[in-house]
């Protein structure tokens, strides 16, 4: 697995930083990108200050944060170095979590002793874009016998278990 540091940590990587609601920004920070964001490197990792997250640049940047957090708004974030994984490597190093009650489905890098299926994260995208039409187009249920939410909870656990397609699931349980 490649090693992540100040030189490299913001080419084509997923991270979840967690909110720092304690940490002052050094006058001269590390970095002062464009759009803002400022960055502090210390030896455990990388603060980042900004108001955007999600899709950086090139890279996939999530803020974990308290229940206060509002898009756009400024916070602060800390992530380890080795909290930084590659998002164009065809290592199998991510799986889907998915939270049936608020229908939302997220990708996660792997834990360690994880026993999640794996995915790539361009197979991760893919599937996590199936499950949202899933959630959010229901016609295709019609064909069923089986309620809805049972229908979601069976097909979408197979879907991020295994690497089976989409229609090949549906199709097994039609």
């Amino acid at each position: 697995m490649k090693t992540y540091n100040q030189t490299n940590f913001f080419k084509h990587t997923f991270c979840e930083f967690q909110q720092v609601d304690n940490f002052v920004f050094p006058e001269n920070t590390n970095y002062k990108s464009k759009s803002e964001s400022s960055y502090f490197y210390s030896h455990e990792g990388v603060y980042r200050k900004s108001n955007h997250w999600g899709r950086v640049a090139n890279c996939r940047w999530k803020i974990i944060a308290d229940d206060n957090y509002k898009n756009q708004k400024t916070v602060i974030g800390f992530a380890k170095w080795t909290d930084f994984y590659p998002i164009h490597s065809l290592e199998k190093i991510f799986f889907i979590e998915v939270d049936f009650s608020k229908k939302i489905a997220e990708i996660q890098a792997k834990k360690e002793k994880s026993e999640n299926h794996l995915f790539t994260f361009s197979e991760a995208q893919k599937r996590i874009k199936q499950i949202n039409y899933l959630f959010t187009n229901d016609k295709w249920a019609n064909y069923y016998a089986l309620e809805i939410e049972d229908l979601y909870f069976k097909i979408i656990s197979e879907f991020i278990n295994s690497d089976k397609t989409l229609p090949e699931i549906k199709r097994s349980f039609k």
